[in-house]
Order: C-alpha cells, then structure tokens, then sequence
C-alpha cells in the first residue's frame, strides 16, 4: 500500500524585508513574501515590547485576509529597539539616524520583535515578542556619518543591522541572533507548535 504524505502547508511571510525571507529560507522554508501595508505610525502600544507585538499582529492579520492567503500559515514580524524606555523604529532620515548612533554608541539597548503566526484553515493566532539585549560599540563621528551615507540604516529598525555594515560597530548580544535580524527561528516553531503544525513538515522539499 502506498502512503501519501500530506501536503505542505503553504507558508506566507507580511513582510517585504529580504533579511527574514534569507533566515526562513536558510531554515530549510519557503514562505511566500506578501507585503501588509499597515500603517506602523498609526499603531501606539504602552511598551517597546508590546509595541512590537501589537504591530506583528497587524500586518499578520492584514495578509490573511488577502484572497492569495487563504488556507495558508501567515507570519508577520515587526522589530523596535528599545532604548531609555523608548521604541526605536527606522530613522526619519540620515540627521535622525546620525543622531541615533551617537546616542547607542557605548550603550545597550534590547531589539524587541514581535512575532504573529496566523492559520488562515482555522482561523487561530498565536504571537509573542523576542528580546535581544544588543552591545554597542563606539564608532567615531566619522564612521557614523559613512555608515549613514550608505542608506543602510535608514531601512532597518534603530538604524543597524546584526548581519551588515555596521557589524563592526557591535561589540555583543544577549540573546537569539536572528531575532536582532528580523525573526527569531526558535520562537517561530514554539509559536507553530502551539497552532498544532511542526515546523519540520513546512520544510521546502
């Protein structure tokens, strides 16, 4: 007798950031990317941490009612770094950024991401934030100003990233990696699992 296994579950990634596409695929996933269009500056919370949250939650909810996901599992991300108390998204502009930098440098601050798994079959969600506490080193004024120059921060919440140009100017991290890069892969599965769905059978074959 011949055993069918059942089909993969189709796999949606709310979110445009080809960071979080590189760390899903790496993982052995193959989501598809489809963009939210949440409003982030609309959405306020009482906390960097349920900020990021509440703001994964939107753009999870947001895809899965798209037509194009419909029977699928939706993740949606959001990342803050948290900062004096504060919530730090993407910088205004390059003045905004610059300024971010000068501030971070020689501090820690905590990467919070949210992270939103929604089961477009039935209906269920479950979401959780990921923390990573996040060394900064001390980069001169003018390697501030050419790391700024390069546009790179500009796109990234508090204006670094873990897996780019400005690496150098990061002494440490307390904590899951790749949760400073976008997606925290353990939480994921733990988040998978509460929905009933092992992240081993979303495994790309």
């Amino acid at each position: 007798m011949t055993v069918h296994a059942a089909p993969r579950r189709h796999l949606v990634l709310a979110s445009a950031s080809p960071a979080r596409l590189g760390l899903l695929r790496q993982a052995g996933l193959d989501p598809e990317p489809i963009v939210s269009g949440v409003d982030e500056d609309a959405i306020t919370a009482g906390s960097p941490a349920e900020l990021a949250r509440v703001l994964a939650e939107a753009k999870a909810a947001a895809v899965a009612e798209r037509p194009e996901a419909a029977g699928a599992l939706v993740v949606g991300c959001d990342s803050v770094l948290e900062l004096d108390g504060r919530a730090l998204g993407k910088p205004a502009d390059a003045e905004d950024a610059i300024g971010r930098w000068k501030s971070m440098r020689g501090r820690a601050g905590v990467l919070r991401t949210g992270h939103c798994v929604v089961d477009t079959a039935t209906g269920r969600s479950v979401s959780a934030t990921a923390s990573t506490t996040v060394s900064f080193g001390e980069p001169t004024d003018e390697e501030i100003s050419a790391y700024v120059a390069t546009g790179e921060p500009l796109q990234v919440a508090g204006a670094f990233t873990l897996d780019g140009r400005s690496a150098p100017f990061i002494d440490g991290i307390e904590g899951d990696a790749g949760n400073v890069i976008g997606l925290s892969l353990p939480l994921l599965r733990r988040l998978l699992a509460d929905l009933g769905v092992g992240i081993t059978e979303l495994w790309a074959r």
